[in-house]
């Protein structure tokens, strides 16, 4: 009985302490024309706990409206996303949305609680040409301000971003680094999830599929 109840006393222990841990998420994103690399790493309890995610290359097909992903990683071929593939994530994601009740409510409670501790945009670039390099510079400089308005509206800036674009008149170029790491506490993200449940509604939600998707294009012609 003692075993039993000090087993179950250092479980609940470890699970207040994991409710109450801050999982921290490092972003590492890097283009350079053709050239793309995404690293993602999960940090708990101040590093003594790490998985570490290297995207594949991305790169997009000449030959097809698609985008070719490839894992230098393993030695199996490249694999390609279609137009077709992105739109059944879509109706798919939809058909979620249709299934919980209030659900940008639950995710925007969610964002509150998110807290960005870095955010670091470096881009250079240029198109040949001086007029159009400082157009493309300033459309640049929009976007980037328009992204960081919208994180900083849904999410907690812990620190000002680091943003910078640099212009280059002389060269056909783009390249960006971008370095983001933010924080949440994983008992909010559990309750979130408790709540998408708590609201779930309408039964099973029917998934499409990629074939589902073609016979519905088909038909419609």
């Amino acid at each position: 009985m003692f075993w039993l109840l000090l087993s179950l006393s250092i479980l609940l222990l470890l699970f207040i302490l994991i409710i109450f841990s801050k999982l921290t998420i490092l972003v590492n994103y890097y283009h350079h024309n053709d050239n793309d690399d995404l690293k993602i790493e999960f940090r708990i309890w101040f590093g003594l706990i790490k998985f570490k995610k290297h995207i594949p290359l991305i790169k997009v097909d000449d030959n097809s409206p698609s985008i070719v992903v490839k894992d230098d990683s393993s030695n199996k071929d490249a694999k390609q996303i279609t137009p077709n593939d992105v739109l059944t994530n879509l109706k798919n994601t939809k058909e979620i949305l249709h299934h919980v009740f209030g659900m940008h409510v639950i995710v925007r409670k969610f964002f509150q609680k998110v807290t960005i501790k870095k955010l670091e945009w470096h881009s250079f670039i240029g198109v040949g040409d001086a007029a159009y390099t400082g157009m493309a510079t300033g459309a640049l400089w929009g976007i980037k301000g328009g992204i960081v308005g919208l994180l900083s509206h849904f999410l907690k800036l812990k620190e000002m971003p680091h943003l910078t674009v640099t212009p280059h008149f002389q060269a056909a170029v783009i390249q960006t680094q971008l370095t983001c790491m933010f924080q949440f506490r994983i008992g909010q993200a559990i309750l979130a999830g408790l709540k998408l449940i708590k609201f779930w509604k309408g039964g099973k939600p029917h998934f499409k599929s990629k074939a589902d998707i073609s016979n519905e294009k088909m038909k419609s012609i």
